[in-house]
């Protein structure tokens, strides 16, 4: 009964509709590994013992020659120590690492890095040679050098130059490479965490250095650093690493930059600030460097048996 100049109640706005709970995110894992790895402390020790006595194809080569090559800061010099822990039982810093190369490459030279064995034994059948990080432009390695590196051309203790690659007017140039003077393995070395970032100059080099090794029929493998810095899951635990999505994508990324097929593309955490061995990471060191072997071992036999037909 409202009086004169009374205002009419209002119709309260209807409440608005509730928006829908956010779908949950994907999951970051698979179900299961999607490659099979046994992470036992038998494991370990089986696969440490079997490179300690790998037969080669050719007993006169002596070591099976693996040249490491990448991106400046890709871990090359971190792997060959991280091979080296596993073999010494302990933290070993033969091949030198610089904390922070400020964008430029720690490798000067090309050195020989070979495996001690144990107390009375020879080294152990497989060497490896780090090479001056690839940059952009005409800076760092020289891909000239790089072939001869895998023509086994180079001489102990060559002095990379930018410029310059040694020419075969140079008294220091090998002209005539023994097999074991020569590459057997071409290992690419790529951080997981810098795949999407790395400049198309440097993947431009890595590829005209694998098309190269494709021409010598070399092996070819890529080992993937790094991959805690890519995924959280994995630098919780890196048993984690075959049930990652986002290492797997990673290893893809790898396989479409270089062309290289995903069973050629090997995680591995680098040893960096680890005080003591990691059976784990002892295990995805092993694995690669079994398959480096195995295809290394394989391209002698094919030559042998090349050299047995003529």
């Amino acid at each position: 009964m409202g009086g004169k100049g009374s205002t009419p109640a209002r119709t309260p706005p209807p409440s608005p509709t509730p928006l829908p709970p956010p779908s949950p995110s994907p999951p970051k894992e698979f179900d299961q590994q999607w490659r099979k790895t046994c992470w036992s402390k038998g494991e370990r020790d089986h696969m440490v013992d079997a490179l300690r006595n790998f037969k080669l194809s050719d007993p006169d080569v002596g070591q099976l020659r693996c040249l490491l090559y990448g991106g400046i800061g890709a871990g090359k010099s971190s792997f060959i120590n991280s091979v080296n822990n596993v073999f010494q039982n302990r933290i070993t810093g033969g091949a030198l690492v610089a904390a922070d190369t400020g964008g430029f490459s720690f490798t000067m030279t090309y050195d020989t890095h070979y495996i001690q064995g144990r107390s009375g034994e020879k080294r152990l059948p497989f060497a490896f040679n780090d090479v001056m990080g690839l940059e952009d432009n005409k800076n760092g390695m020289h891909l000239d050098d790089l072939i001869n590196a895998l023509k086994g051309h180079l001489p102990e203790g060559y002095e990379f130059n930018p410029v310059h690659p040694l020419s075969d007017q140079k008294k220091e140039f090998i002209q005539n490479p023994s097999l074991s003077d020569k590459t057997h393995c071409l290992v690419s070395i790529v951080s997981a965490d810098k795949i999407s970032r790395m400049q198309k100059d440097v993947i431009d080099k890595m590829k005209s250095i694998r098309a190269a090794a494709s021409r010598l029929k070399i092996p070819q493998v890529v080992v993937m650093t790094m991959p805690d810095k890519a995924c959280e899951l994995v630098n919780k635990d890196v048993k984690r690493i075959y049930y990652s999505k986002a290492i797997k994508e990673k290893m893809h990324e790898c396989s479409n930059f270089l062309g290289l097929p995903m069973n050629c593309i090997l995680p591995v955490k680098n040893y960096h600030e680890e005080g003591m061995l990691d059976n784990d990471m002892d295990i995805l060191i092993l694995n690669a460097m079994t398959q480096i072997m195995n295809f290394a071992n394989d391209y002698l036999w094919n030559l042998q048996q090349h050299a047995n037909q003529k």
